[in-house]
């Protein structure tokens, strides 16, 4: 058991234990002798303890978490130990005496350089990302600019936002890409100081060197990293893309998931019923489940547009990818369980049927309308497969799927054959179901009047309830079908003018042997019988012309008779 103390370094609050506590303090004694006669050594030792409780931060995964000696240990072997380096005036001459590296070059980090600016540091720091003059990355946001109708001031803006300013010494450091060590920390500071005496003595020196350092460059390597500069662009700028779509997705799932949850505190939503009636689970379970299985991936493309963006940015966790892959799958489960369930509600279908007589005689024309609901015209969907109405206090499933055909019928009686079709989990639950369906019609004098929809009790569900009526008549009976049946006539029907079922319509048609109507006011059926009066009227003519010629024939032959022979 270790005794722990609470320490503020650099003001970030952590936990550590006895003896990494008295490691470390003798690690910041250390450091603070080697800096006694250094210029600018509050400021050295002040980035150091920010440098060291930025990375003991790295390395904390929670609050409570308590550091031990093991990472006292590798704090100590990223900063150096301070034997490690020359901290006198003397590294700071022209020619610096070599010095013992204590660990490999760090990995480049992205910052906004705001000390060489002209507006925010943007380009300057991309500069020394992408190791190329700030004077290129400058011209090539104008360029973008000018050639994409102010994109580039956009992705400028965007990036002065999402890119943090290197405001210590420790990031001015790791912006460059080198180690952040005691060494560079102190020779930052130093330059600091170096570069106002230089300005003030000289205030051309700094547009000296950088005029050396343009010329230095290689044109092909300014030209590799200006390449390389751009895809880096084009990579943020999918990004963006990925952060802002991602978003968008979250935002929309997070409002429809509370909206599903709860908008029944609020009012009555119809279209909470549509759902009940058609799919055997709760509502707030399916918007629950694809919540989560929509939303874990696109939670990950959010992030992942996050790491695009901001480089240094912090891990979620092991754990918390885990537990979201998890959720993930099950919500994935859990909605094919669902679907699966659903789709076994629609595997059987089922017929009930209904026969009954007409009281219309064969010698009279049937005439068929169909009309439409008087009672049910408050409907909440007008152009769905089915509609949820209310006939009084009564809750109907409401639909228009009925079709009519015509057959001859087989004992000169003129009866109708009413077939309600169903689907449902077993051939019971489906006949059942196909049982419930209510369907009505009349007759007036010589009319049957057919409705154009069924109904069926909410309880009953959705199960793609359908009606087939068949009007059975006698032989050589006359059918009128009126207007209204237009988009109802099945395309079971035969008739002799090979029509179709929409120009059935307005037309009397009468009822042969072999169960064929045929059309008695159809105008294509009296231009075939003038044409048929035609043809008739020309075989009779052509027989006249034959009989003429045969008669001629026979004179011209009894005149050859009756001339005289000539003699030998």
């Amino acid at each position: 058991m270790n005794k722990t103390i609470n320490i503020n370094l650099a003001n970030t609050f952590f936990h550590i234990d006895e003896d990494a506590y008295l490691k470390l303090q003798r690690y910041l004694e250390a450091i603070k002798r080697s800096f006694t006669d250094s210029q600018g050594k509050s400021e050295i030792i002040a980035d150091i303890e920010a440098r060291i409780a930025e990375l003991f931060s790295e390395r904390v995964q929670h609050d409570r978490q308590v550091i031990t000696t093991k990472e006292v240990d590798e704090i100590i072997t990223i900063m150096g130990q301070p034997e490690d380096y020359l901290v006198d005036e003397e590294i700071f001459e022209d020619e610096p005496k070599s010095r013992k590296e204590t660990h490999n070059k760090s990995t480049k980090q992205l910052y906004r350089d705001t000390d060489h600016k002209y507006i925010g540091g943007v380009c300057a720091g991309l500069s020394h990302y992408v190791n190329i003059d700030a004077l290129w990355t400058r011209l090539l946001f104008i360029l973008i600019a000018l050639l994409s109708f102010g994109t580039g001031i956009l992705i400028y803006i965007l990036l002065w936002i999402l890119v943090p300013e290197a405001s210590t010494t420790a990031q001015k450091i790791a912006m460059t890409g080198e180690p952040v060590n005691i060494s560079n920390i102190e020779k930052k500071i130093k330059e600091g100081f170096d570069e106002v005496s230089e300005k003030v003595k000289n205030v051309d020196y700094e547009k000296v060197g950088q005029s050396v350092k343009k010329n230095s460059k290689s044109f092909f390597d300014s030209i590799l990293s200006v390449i390389m500069f751009l895809f880096k662009v084009v990579a943020k700028f999918i990004g963006i893309i990925v952060l802002i779509l991602s978003a968008t997705v979250l935002i929309g799932l997070f409002i429809g998931l509370f909206t599903a949850g709860t908008i029944d505190i609020w009012g009555h939503q119809p279209w909470r019923e549509f759902i009940d009636v058609t799919v055997s689970a709760p509502v707030w379970l399916i918007s629950l489940l694809g919540f989560f299985a929509i939303g874990v991936p696109f939670f990950f493309l959010f992030y992942l547009g996050l790491k695009i963006l901001v480089t240094n940015l912090k891990s979620i966790g092991s754990f918390a990818k885990f537990s979201l892959m998890g959720v993930w799958l099950l919500s994935v489960i859990g909605l094919i369980v669902l679907g699966v369930r659903t789709a076994t509600e629609y595997s059987f279908e089922a017929t009930a049927t209904e026969s009954q007589l007409i009281p219309i005689t064969s010698a009279d024309t049937l005439e068929i309308k169909i009309v439409e609901a008087d009672n049910l015209k408050n409907r909440y969907y007008r152009d769905s497969d089915f509609d949820i109405a209310m006939d009084g206090d009564t809750k109907l499933i409401y639909s228009e799927d009925m079709r009519f055909t015509i057959k001859p019928s087989q004992n000169n009686e003129i009866h109708l054959e009413i077939e309600k079709h169903s689907q449902g989990s077993n051939y019971k639950d489906a006949f059942e179901r196909a049982e419930n369906i209510q369907y009505t019609f009349k007759t007036e004098n010589n009319t049957l009047i057919l409705n154009n929809y069924l109904t069926t009790n909410y309880s009953n569900k959705f199960r793609d309830q359908e009606v087939d009526v068949t009007v059975f008549v006698p032989e050589n009976m006359f059918v009128k079908l009126h207007h209204s049946t237009k988009h109802r006539i099945s395309s079971s029907i035969k008739n002799n003018m090979n029509y179709y079922t929409n120009d059935m319509a307005n037309h009397t048609w009468k009822m042969d042997e072999i169960g064929v109507l045929n059309c008695m006011d159809c105008p294509v059926a009296t231009e075939n019988k003038e044409d048929k009066d035609d043809e008739s009227e020309d075989e009779d003519e052509n027989d006249k012309d034959e009989d003429e010629i045969e008669k001629t024939k026979t004179e011209v032959n009894q005149q050859k008779e009756t001339l005289p022979k000539k003699k030998n």
